[in-house]
């Protein structure tokens, strides 16, 4: 009996977007100031700073990939964040409880299009 060896579709898209990311193309910087009046965008910000920023200052690459030129859908940077891919570390909900996760995902919507 031969076992098939096919990864899950939502392993290949976060495969292609690991290595689009590694390319080492730093994103355009962001220009003007980014609006915090909402206070979910606020949240996700100061969590990001604390969680996300020494890997990817900015949102532009640094140890990680650039995540300000990847216009991807919420449901997949909370995948990558709960999951982890390659060098990325898995964020558990101990860690990362799921309030926080959704704001970084809204902060991370409104850095890209601030640029």
């Amino acid at each position: 009996m031969k076992t098939s060896s096919f990864l899950p579709l939502s392993a290949w898209v976060l495969s292609a977007w690991l290595l689009a990311g590694c390319a080492g193309r730093r994103s355009e910087p962001l220009r003007g100031s980014l609006d915090t009046s909402d206070p979910r965008i606020a949240h996700g910000q100061t969590v990001y700073m604390v969680e996300c920023e020494k890997c990817h200052p900015g949102g532009d690459a640094g140890l990680g990939p650039s995540l300000n030129n990847k216009p991807l859908p919420g449901f997949l940077v909370r995948f990558q964040a709960r999951h982890g891919l390659g060098a990325m570390p898995a964020f558990g909900k101990d860690e990362l409880p799921s309030a926080d996760l959704e704001d970084v995902a809204a902060y991370l919507k409104a850095l890209r299009g601030n640029g």
